[in-house]
């Protein structure tokens, strides 16, 4: 994982998406009944509403992936389709609660198709040998950062207030995506311009192995 460039950077931009994303999950409920007023009831079918942009991800993922391409959606995901999640911390009272859920549902969407992409193209890029190794280091990484961003979330929250700790959180879980434009992924347009995957990785003799989150990310 560490050794080969896109996948160092793919973790690293999972892990920093979980990282932001936890912060802002942790105070999701305390924003929408302090913050906007929503009764109980109101808060659940806003969460269910939103989340319906979850399932519209992994509906088109594939779809998605074949029209932009299948290395190239990877950073796409989180750069242009996450962008809508900044909306969540401009939410108000009323009418433009409505941010929230167009955020929110944004932000489901992305991470779903950046998760479909990501995992797709980190097992078709490496030996089936070293799989179940390679997903548990990315694992224990990108799913470490969970925990200690809703602490995060927690503290800020208290100290510089909820808003404010929202739009460090959606702002940094939308940042997170630039690890991976500012990768040999943002020259390629699909795996296959990679050639045919798993033939070795370096030290044993075969050629180096190329290439290679509410919502968590990196499953």
């Amino acid at each position: 994982m560490l050794g080969n460039p896109i996948l160092r950077k793919i973790a690293a931009c999972t892990g920093t998406a979980n990282l932001f994303g936890s912060m802002g999950m942790a105070l999701e409920i305390v924003f929408l009944i302090r913050v906007l007023r929503i009764r109980p009831a109101g808060t659940g079918l806003l969460i269910a509403v939103a989340s319906l942009g979850g399932v519209a991800g992994g509906m088109l993922a594939g779809r998605l992936s074949r029209r932009i391409g299948s290395a190239r959606i990877i950073w796409y995901s989180m750069l242009v389709l996450g962008f809508p999640q900044l909306l969540i911390p401009l939410a108000a009272p009323g009418w433009r609660v409505a941010a929230f859920v167009v955020g929110m549902a944004f932000f489901s969407f992305s991470a779903v198709v950046y998760n479909v992409a990501q995992v797709s193209y980190r097992q078709a890029i490496c030996p089936p040998r070293l799989l179940g190794r390679m997903n548990a280091a990315i694992r224990w990484v990108v799913w470490g950062t969970i925990p200690l961003g809703a602490l995060l979330g927690g503290a800020l929250g208290t100290l510089a207030g909820v808003r404010a700790t929202l739009w460090i959180a959606y702002a940094g879980s939308w940042a997170a995506g630039w690890w991976v434009f500012f990768s040999p992924l943002r020259r390629q347009r699909d795996l296959e311009d990679h050639g045919a995957p798993g033939g070795g990785v370096p030290g044993q003799g075969g050629r180096e192995l190329p290439g290679g989150a509410g919502p968590q990310l990196g499953d």
